[in-house]
C-alpha cells in the first residue's frame, strides 16, 4: 500500500460498461478486472480491488474455493446467501446483516442460494449481493469472519459505518476489518433524503439499486459507479428509493 500524491478527478462509470460474466446460475457484473476479464488500466481504486454485483439462482451457488490475503465484504440487497468455511463458521446473510471474512494466510468457503436446507420452506427467487474485497494491511493473519445485524441503524437515511478498520470508528457498531485506511459505509434513502460523503484521497460510490443524483455529477442509476480521487463532501440525493454503497480509503495498492 501506499500513500502518493494525487490529482482531484471525479469519474463516472455507467453500470453498461461492467465487465459481465453469465454461467447460467449466475448474472455477475465486475466493476473491476475479475475472473477472465483482465484490463491492467482498470485494476484497482485505492485498496478496493472487486466490487462484484452478483444474482444466484436459487439452490445453486459457488462451491467450496479458496481465497489468501483478502477482507472480503459482503452485502445483500435480496434474498438469502448461506456461507460455509474452513474456519468452522456458517451462517445465512441476508439483507441488514453485514459480513466480513478475512481471508489471511488461507481459508475455504461456499456461498449459495439454499437456505432451505439450515430450514424452513424452498423457494425460488435469486439472491442479489454486493461482494467487496480490499487488501489488508498485513498478510498471512489467522483467517478470521465477523457478522453483524445492523438494519436498525440504516433507519436513519445517513451513510452508516459498516466494516471498517480505521480508528475513528472505534466503539461503533461496524464489523472490524484489517486494513486501518479503509471504511465501508451504507447509506438506503428514501426520495429526498441527502447524505454527505467523506473527504478521503480516494473514494468509491456505487449505487447497487434505485436513482440518486451526486452534486457537480447529476444522475446515477442502479448499477453506476463513481471513482473519487482527492476529493470528497458532495452531496447524494435520492431520486427514487436507493441504496448506496461509499468506500472511504486513505491509501492506494502500491504500483
Amino acid at each position: 500500500m501506499s500513500t502518493v500524491n494525487i490529482t482531484p478527478d471525479v469519474d463516472v462509470r455507467r453500470a453498461e460498461d461492467r465487465y459481465k460474466s453469465q454461467f447460467g446460475w449466475l448474472d455477475s457484473k465486475h466493476s473491476f478486472s475479475f475472473g477472465h476479464h483482465f484490463d491492467h488500466r482498470n485494476t484497482h481504486h485505492g485498496l478496493l480491488l472487486v466490487n462484484n454485483d452478483d444474482l444466484v439462482d436459487p439452490g445453486t451457488g459457488f462451491e467450496t474455493h479458496p481465497h489468501r490475503d483478502m477482507e472480503i465484504v459482503t452485502w445483500v440487497m435480496q434474498g438469502s446467501l448461506v456461507h460455509q468455511d474452513s474456519t468452522g463458521h456458517n451462517g445465512i446473510i441476508y439483507p441488514g446483516l453485514a459480513q466480513r471474512m478475512s481471508a489471511g494466510r488461507g481459508i475455504l468457503h461456499s456461498e449459495k442460494n439454499d437456505s432451505w436446507r439450515l430450514g424452513g420452506a424452498a423457494h425460488r427467487d435469486p439472491v442479489h449481493f454486493v461482494q467487496m474485497w480490499v487488501v489488508p494491511d498485513q498478510n498471512s493473519i489467522t483467517p478470521g469472519y465477523e457478522q453483524l445485524e445492523i438494519e436498525n441503524e440504516l433507519l436513519s437515511g445517513g451513510l452508516v459505518p459498516v466494516a471498517s478498520g480505521m480508528d475513528k470508528h472505534d466503539g461503533e457498531s461496524a464489523i472490524r476489518i484489517k486494513n486501518k485506511y479503509a471504511a465501508l459505509y451504507v447509506a438506503r434513502l428514501q426520495p429526498g433524503q441527502t447524505v454527505e460523503l467523506p473527504e478521503a484521497p480516494f473514494l468509491h460510490l456505487f449505487v447497487p439499486r434505485g436513482a440518486v443524483a451526486l452534486e457537480g455529477a447529476g444522475a446515477l442509476a442502479t448499477g453506476d459507479a463513481v471513482r473519487f480521487t482527492a476529493t470528497g463532501g458532495q452531496k447524494v440525493s435520492a431520486t427514487e428509493p436507493a441504496e448506496i454503497l461509499v468506500w472511504e480509503m486513505h491509501a492506494t495498492v502500491a504500483a
